[in-house]
Formats: structure tokens, C-alpha cells, sequence
């Protein structure tokens, strides 16, 4: 089978093409190649698949082979292997996720695709929809209580949920022990992708992000998409101004703008291809 590994900001995927490769399980299939160590090493897996809804469809699956709704880096390198890989000749593409239709702009040099513009439509702000336990309407600086610790908490739907919490430095933080804490916290049923933000000035903040099925990564697209907008909620951001979110694998620009859509601009590069047994 024929794959190619890629990444926005450090945040890697095995793409596949759905056209011409046919995986029998693609959720066991996500498992194995997305050991660092037994398999190729990702984040998930990404299968590009034929859509009668638009130009084309995602099918994401997390490294535990949970199946995700929708990956912000993740379809800015869709985007990328569709055009590098001719299957388009278009700089405009809207691509099919489990959260609706999303539109990606590419910039291109040369004949390949290096960067992506994309339209992440409106946030989901309603408590139960998030899908959250909290009461009221939306959760904006809500109480949060882990073991003895109490976290002031934001959460924000991006067609994934994120719980988004402000911390003095995020260099100092052990994700690997209160991570999986915020991840399978009884309040979250779907359980949450969880941002932990540092505002350096109201135009740029650094982000550490634990991923629900992945645990850290370098990088989270709809995450920092959903910490832009908790700013805003909380004061800490300006709406329709452009904001640069430091991820340990690189920087990704985000606007929430006036109209009521998120748009996220960053990279998408290719690693490697190759070939691996199914």
C-alpha cells in the first residue's frame, strides 16, 4: 500500500489515497502505522475518499484508531496532496469532514502547495452540543476540579471539543501525568482535547495541547482555533484580528472574524512516501 507521510506544524499524518488504496479496517489500520516505533510514527491516519458533496472527503482516524470529526492541520495537507498529486488543478478546494464541508485556499510556489488558508466555519459555543456536562448556556471561565487542583476552564467546539485553560508557562507542564485527566474527565461524555495558553500580548499566545486518542502533539489545528476564540471570550484576544499561536511544531495564524467564522492559516508539508504492508 502506498502512503505519504505529512504534517502541518509538526502535527503528522499517514495519508493515503482512497482512490486507488483499499484498507479493510482503517481503525486498526491507524494503530499500526502510528507506532513510533513498530509502524511508520503519527499522529493518525488520513484517508482521501471520493465525495458527492464536494471535491473531496476526509476520513481521520487518531492514533488509538478512534475515528476524529475533523483535523484543521490535517486537511490543509489534504489539500496539498490532492493538488501536488494532480488530482486537482484548482487553488480553491472544499473538502468533505464529518463536521461539514470546509474550504481551502492554497498557496502555491512553483507546482507544489506550501501553505493553506482554510475556512473552519463557526465555533460551537453551547455547553451541550460541545458536547459538555456544565450547566448553563456556555462554558466560559468555568470551574473545573481535578483531584485537590481547581482549573477556570473555556470550552469551544471546532467539530472536535476543546477544553482551553491559561497557565503561567507552558514549558514547565507535565501533559503526560494531567493530560489524560482533562481527557477522560467525567464532564467531557465524548471526552475533550484540552489547550493549555500562555498570552504573550493580545496578537500571539503559546499552546501545549493533549489530544483526545493521541495524547501531546506538536501541533493542533482546530485546538488552536478553539484557544483563539476562548481569548476572545475571555478578553484576552481582539475578534477579527489575526493571532499567531506558537505550537512546539511550529506556528499557525488564526482570525475569529466579525461574521462568525474561524479561519486558520499555516503550513502543509510532505515528509516522505513509501509503501507498507496492510
Amino acid at each position: 500500500m502506498k502512503f505519504t507521510k505529512m504534517h502541518g506544524a509538526g502535527n503528522d499524518y499517514i495519508y493515503v489515497n482512497g482512490f486507488e488504496e483499499k484498507i479493510k479496517d482503517r481503525s486498526a489500520f491507524s494503530v499500526k502505522v502510528s507506532d513510533r516505533h513498530f509502524g511508520i510514527g503519527s499522529d493518525g491516519l488520513i484517508v482521501i475518499d471520493p465525495s458527492d458533496k464536494a471535491d473531496f472527503k476526509m476520513d481521520m482516524y487518531n492514533a488509538d484508531g478512534s475515528q476524529g470529526k475533523m483535523c484543521g492541520n490535517g486537511i490543509r495537507c489534504v489539500a496539498k496532496f490532492v493538488y501536488d498529486n494532480k488530482m486537482t488543478d484548482k487553488d480553491e478546494v472544499a473538502i468533505e469532514t464529518l463536521s461539514g464541508i470546509k474550504y481551502i485556499k492554497l498557496k502555491i510556489e512553483g507546482d507544489k502547495a506550501v501553505a493553506a488558508t482554510v475556512n473552519m466555519g463557526n465555533p460551537i459555543l453551547k455547553a451541550e452540543e460541545i458536547p459538555t456536562k456544565f450547566e448553563g448556556d456556555t462554558v466560559v471561565s468555568k470551574k473545573l476540579s481535578i483531584g485537590e487542583n481547581d482549573y477556570s476552564v473555556t470550552c469551544v467546539s471546532m467539530g472536535n471539543p476543546h477544553c482551553i485553560l491559561y497557565v503561567d508557562d507552558v514549558k514547565t507542564l507535565n501533559l503526560e501525568k494531567i493530560g489524560p485527566d482533562f481527557e477522560n474527565h467525567p464532564m467531557f461524555p465524548e471526552r475533550i482535547n484540552t489547550e493549555f495558553i500562555h498570552i504573550v500580548s493580545p496578537t500571539e499566545m503559546d499552546m501545549r495541547v493533549w489530544e483526545r486518542g493521541s495524547g501531546e502533539t506538536l501541533a493542533c489545528g482546530t485546538g488552536a482555533c478553539a484557544a483563539v476564540v476562548a481569548s476572545v471570550l475571555n478578553g484576552c484576544c481582539e475578534r477579527d484580528k489575526e493571532i499567531k499561536v506558537n505550537l512546539l511544531g511550529g506556528t499557525l495564524f488564526i482570525k475569529w472574524t466579525q461574521s462568525g467564522e474561524v479561519y486558520m492559516t499555516g503550513p502543509a508539508q510532505t515528509v516522505c512516501t513509501g509503501e507498507i504492508d496492510e
